[in-house]
């Protein structure tokens, strides 16, 4: 993880502590748009998100990268985090998840998955871990900066929770290979028969047999949902920092899914005058300093 990443979360978990309204505020509108889409609050969330850093953090400026089609990006980032002192930009990958599995890399070349079938079925080699996290094939995992907004929708809950990839790296203690048709078993402490799994996986385990991360298979016949690094916020949260000091309790906003359907059937001429009056709406915000 980038050390300047590290910063602006230390800087955005002071923000939401002295001012957590703020952030209640931006994610109950991003959550308010799954009532349009299951997935619309993806996109939405990355703008959101960059704004608000925008808006409230004085020391840090942003900007939302996309899907811009004339640039190829050298990450896997949505947005670009500017540090106003020292000028340095940190691409982020921002994920709206439920809480659960979180898939926190692509590995879009897909290096990761045959790196680890070089070492075997069982790696629990100390050495041979540490050259693991230290090699060509795990190397983007030292560049990954993902900012994960997790949702309980039946409990109207959300968190902004981080991976510890360091954390991540100290505690491997073995990594075992799991095929189609297989499962760990976590009271046996061994790979068992059992149904459901339709590609193969490596687990990641800690001393404690605890389950950390893992990473899945990324052949041909594989979907996204099934490739890349992939963790879990339920089953591996001590791995997880909150940038929102634990779970917070978030609302719909009816009144925004009406402007929005206003907005789409609205010219220019009417967007840029609710622009201003949502700008003096959030400066009003920011008197409460």
């Amino acid at each position: 993880m980038d050390i300047g990443y590290k910063e602006f979360q230390q800087r955005f978990q002071l923000l939401a502590t002295k001012h957590p309204q703020w952030i209640i505020n931006t994610l109950s509108n991003i959550f308010t748009m799954r009532l349009i889409g299951n997935k619309t609050h993806g996109d939405l969330a990355e703008i959101g998100i960059a704004e608000f850093i925008h808006q409230f953090m004085y020391d840090y400026d942003s900007r939302h990268v996309g899907k811009d089609l004339f640039r190829a990006k050298e990450h896997e980032e949505d947005i670009v985090i500017i540090n106003e002192l020292t000028k340095q930009e940190i691409p982020i990958s921002l994920k709206a998840y439920g809480d659960g599995p979180l898939q926190l890399s692509t590995d879009k070349d897909a290096l990761m998955f045959p790196k680890l079938q070089e070492l075997g079925t069982c790696i629990s080699d100390k050495h041979t871990i540490s050259e693991l996290f230290l090699s060509q094939e795990f190397a983007s995992l030292n560049s990954v900066n993902v900012m994960p907004l997790i949702y309980r929708e039946k409990d109207m809950e959300c968190n902004i929770m981080v991976f510890d990839f360091n954390k991540m790296k100290a505690d491997t203690d073995k990594i075992v290979f799991i095929d189609e048709g297989q499962r760990y078993d976590f009271q046996e402490h061994k790979v068992v028969a059992g149904k459901g799994r339709s590609h193969p996986i490596y687990m990641f385990l800690n001393q404690q047999d605890g389950y950390i991360c893992e990473v899945r298979y990324g052949g041909a016949a594989a979907n996204a949902l099934q490739r890349g690094f992939w963790t879990h916020t339920i089953h591996a949260a001590h791995y997880f920092n909150s940038l929102t000091n634990g779970w917070i309790t978030y609302k719909h906003n009816l009144t925004l899914v009406k402007l929005f359907r206003l907005a789409l059937n609205a010219s220019e001429e009417g967007h840029k005058k609710a622009n201003i009056i949502l700008q003096d709406d959030i400066n009003n915000l920011l008197q409460t300093l």
